[in-house]
């Protein structure tokens, strides 16, 4: 008779396992170094892109998250700080300094609506226009880097990344055990037993 363990799999399964677990692991710290490397790469190719001196300039002291901002204004201007706040993540607290900064830099204007003074909206400057025109040619470049790459992997592998990605956005990595385990999907599709 086979041996389990306790969540059900055949005994020394996880001892198989735990080489990639650890490769896995280590990748996906190189991965996020990586990433956070690249934004010195997305500001080179913006520059490269760019013939306007001032947004060079101001490429070089602007942050990835007031870029971020930047885009949600752009796209959704005139906008109050709490919607760029809600459709995006960013932390009230964190866009109130954003929009601050980026007024200062003479990317964003405020606008006050006439009957109410406490409202405040956003809006583009030409400057920033520009800006936010260059930040969304980069990120239709880096979707057209993504294809190309993911093009190389068949269907099945494909499908395997997806599900991959859906379950780690539902899981905690702090708290696993409040996480959906991997057998939770085929226990959902069954019939409660009577």
């Amino acid at each position: 008779m086979a041996h389990t363990s306790n969540d059900g799999r055949p005994a020394g399964s996880q001892n198989s396992k735990e080489p990639l677990i650890r490769q896995v692991i280590g990748l996906f710290g190189q991965v996020q170094r990586r990433m956070e490397a690249e934004d010195d790469e997305e500001r080179q190719w913006m520059a490269r892109n760019c013939d306007n001196a001032a947004i060079i300039g101001l490429l070089k002291d602007t942050t990835v998250t007031e870029l971020h901002v930047l885009d949600a204004i752009g796209r959704l201007e005139p906008v109050n700080g709490i919607t760029v706040s809600r459709q995006f993540g960013i932390p009230k607290g964190s866009v109130s300094k954003i929009t601050r900064r980026l007024t200062a830099k003479g990317l964003i204007q405020k606008q006050f609506l006439p009957n109410n003074k406490k409202e405040v909206l956003f809006r583009t400057t030409p400057l920033g226009q520009e800006l936010f025109r260059l930040h969304e040619a980069l990120h239709r470049q880096m979707e057209q880097g993504v294809v190309r790459f993911l093009q190389k992997y068949d269907d099945a592998e494909l499908r395997v990344l997806v599900r991959i990605l859906q379950d780690s956005l539902q899981a905690s990595w702090v708290n696993p055990q409040a996480s959906p385990g991997p057998d939770d999907e085929a226990r959902e599709a069954e019939p409660p037993s009577v």
